[in-house]
């Protein structure tokens, strides 16, 4: 029982340690696609975007029903942006995620990004199967001020 929890203590440790490495990796990149980017204020797509936009990073709204979001372009989708996006993140319901990951995969992303509350193992394993970074069901503003605050 002893070595089991051992065992489990480290693979927690070395698991966080590979997220730190994949977290840095992404955090080096610089343009953020934010699919389902909302234009209300209060909501973490808008917050989590913001922050990121202080921070260095330049933000491309992706939402179907608004043409611009805070005096930004906003694109119907990922293929309709003709500069090069290195992240997509992701704040959608997770039954929609397979085809924003698929979407991003076809435009030679380098990671994607899936916020609090979203996860789809499919897409996970299609991006994995890639050699696309992918983070599934956590909040990159956390991780950054986790990081670098």
């Amino acid at each position: 029982m002893k070595t089991l929890r051992l065992l489990a203590m480290f693979y927690t440790i070395y698991s966080r340690m590979s997220n730190i490495e994949i977290y840095k990796k992404i955090f080096s990149l610089k343009t953020i696609a934010v699919v389902g980017f909302s234009p209300k204020k209060e909501r973490a797509s808008n917050y989590v975007s913001s922050y990121m936009q202080v921070n260095g990073y330049n933000i491309i709204p992706v939402n179907p029903n608004h043409s611009s979001i805070d005096g930004k372009k906003c694109y119907k989708n990922l293929t309709q942006i003709k500069q090069k996006i290195d992240i997509v993140n992701i704040f959608r319901n997770s039954n929609f995620v397979y085809p924003v990951v698929e979407e991003a995969i076809s435009i030679n992303v380098a990671a994607i990004w899936m916020q609090d509350g979203v996860h789809s193992i499919e897409a996970f394993n299609l991006a994995n199967d890639k050699n696309i970074m992918i983070i599934m069901d956590d909040c990159l503003m956390r991780r950054h001020i986790e990081l670098y605050k």
